[in-house]
């Protein structure tokens, strides 16, 4: 008897905490497609640059010409790891690259919420817009002999055919993406990885999270050069290239809305059920018991572990 009200306990305790958790999933939902009705064209405007991007690295490709590998001091100074390991900086980068994309939906599951999905993309959209406008810049200034494997003299891959129609020069494929040359300076892994990172760094909560970041974003720098994807120049413009237009277009952008605001709430006529959405999308359910402080001070989150009474000093 008592396993069999074990058992029911149990059933009522995780049917009640699914319901609670897709009343939370439903009311970011409906959040989220009010900012993403006011912001579409911005998100639109950078999906776009980012196809812009895209067809200007392809485009350099056609006035890439091999040649003999230009003297770098991080090619003397790391050991080469051959064409078999090239895809471990490649791994590096996809999970800085699918750690970010998952982060950046977790209010849609998680309790603990601190940013808005929409408004976060239309930031990191904005760094990257910036930060890819002066690498096209660069890149098409001087055309260098590409040092990756498929960009080296008797390559086939190393030039490409001037294309046979107007859609063959507009297409960009992934093999294109993979086996591109002559778009070198600077590092378009390390413009996202760098975003990424500086994002989290700001409007994250975990510091182990940050410091792990970091780290990978310095192994993943020598691994590219390690790699011969690119030169050591590419690496290290990308370092202050970056973090200067992400702080020069973060001064300008509006700060995030702090998550405490029911401004952006949709309207209902129910105030009690207007209170539930407000509790539910900061992280709280109905039940006092779960409630919590949301801190967040001139726009920074402040990281777990640090109490309310901490983060009113340092933002005085």
């Amino acid at each position: 008897m008592a396993l069999v009200g074990t058992d029911k306990d149990m059933s009522f305790y995780i049917g009640r905490e699914a319901s609670k958790l897709w009343k939370r999933f439903c009311a970011e939902v409906t959040t989220e497609i009010n900012l993403l009705a006011e912001n579409w064209k911005y998100l639109l405007g950078g999906l776009i640059c980012q196809y812009i991007h895209g067809l200007a690295a392809r485009g350099v490709h056609y006035f890439h010409r091999p040649g003999p590998i230009l003297q770098d001091v991080g090619f003397y100074l790391l050991p080469e790891l051959g064409q078999d390991r090239a895809y471990i900086s490649e791994t590096v980068f996809t999970t800085i690259f699918l750690s970010f994309v998952l982060w950046t939906f977790h209010p849609f599951i998680f309790k603990t919420k601190k940013i808005y999905t929409v408004l976060i993309w239309c930031r990191v959209l904005a760094f990257l817009v910036g930060c890819q406008f002066l690498r096209i810049i660069t890149f098409y200034s001087t055309q260098l002999p590409g040092p990756n494997y498929h960009c080296r003299e008797g390559s086939k891959l190393a030039t490409l055919p001037p294309p046979d129609n107007i859609l063959q020069a507009l297409l960009i494929v992934p093999r294109g993406v993979l086996y591109g040359c002559g778009d070198l300076i600077f590092s378009s892994h390390m413009i996202f990885s760098l975003v990424f990172v500086r994002t989290y760094q700001k409007y994250g909560t975990r510091r182990f999270i940050k410091q792990c970041a970091w780290l990978a974003v310095i192994a993943q720098s020598l691994l590219i050069i390690a790699s011969r994807k690119h030169y050591t120049v590419d690496v290290v413009v990308a370092w202050y290239t970056v973090n200067l237009v992400v702080f020069f277009i973060d001064k300008t952008l509006p700060e995030l809305p702090d998550r405490t605001s029911a401004l952006l709430l949709p309207v209902t006529k129910d105030s009690k059920s207007k209170e539930e959405n407000h509790k539910l999308l900061n992280g709280n359910s109905g039940d006092p018991a779960e409630w919590r402080p949301r801190t967040q001070i001139n726009g920074k989150i402040v990281e777990d572990g640090k109490t309310v009474h901490e983060a009113v000093i340092n933002g005085a």
